[in-house]
């Protein structure tokens, strides 16, 4: 399991009810169910993942999350939860709107684009190719790339609370650098947020 899935484990009460949009092939899912037993479905676009989650008995909905969680009645889930999936989004605003509607709380990660290699290489005339951004400026998905200050500005405009989050490397380490300089040095970000009371 990649260590970013295993951290948000940790913030999943048991007996949870979850809702993982862009669930991919369900590995999230599998995992808190065997180890937290929780209930929940995962939406996914993807034939293929959806495919996979249905053979290792995921309850799976083949969606398209940028057309919102209209099926979902206000408060459904004790948690909804995005990994990695926010920054190719047409309108993440929107979506993490209906994710805290859905939700009792958020659950989400994206790759910082404040960290220093992403800087660099804008800075050199050329936009950046790294380990938390992997792809090619001409084949990816990433559309609405964000930094932590950013994030954290919507957050605060939107009146979000920030329960927890976890600033990591491509390690997925924490370390003094991202505590000295978190914008700085940040690759990974989780935030779990709340809805105003």
């Amino acid at each position: 399991m990649r260590p970013d899935l295993a951290l948000i484990s940790d913030w999943i009460a048991p007996g949870s009810r979850i809702l993982d949009l862009g669930c991919g092939d369900g590995a999230l899912l599998a995992h808190l169910a065997s180890t937290r037993q929780v209930r929940g479905y995962g939406l996914e676009i993807d034939d293929d993942n959806v495919a996979s989650c249905v053979a290792a008995g995921i309850n799976v909905i083949q969606a398209d999350v940028d057309d919102g969680l209209a099926e979902f009645a206000d408060g459904s889930f004790d948690y909804v939860v995005m990994t990695q999936a926010l920054q190719a989004l047409v309108r993440p605003d929107l979506v993490l709107a209906e994710m805290l509607r859905v939700g009792r709380e958020v659950i989400v990660t994206f790759p910082n684009f404040g960290h220093w290699r992403v800087r660099l290489a804008l800075l050199g005339g050329h936009m950046p190719h790294t380990p938390a951004l992997p792809a090619e400026w001409y084949d990816t998905e990433n559309i609405h790339l964000c930094t932590l200050a950013d994030f954290e500005a919507l957050c605060a405009s939107a009146n979000w609370q920030v329960l927890e989050r976890a600033l990591l490397d491509r390690q997925h380490r924490a370390g003094f650098s991202i505590r000295t300089a978190p914008n700085l040095f940040c690759e990974i970000a989780l935030y779990k947020l709340q809805r105003p009371g």
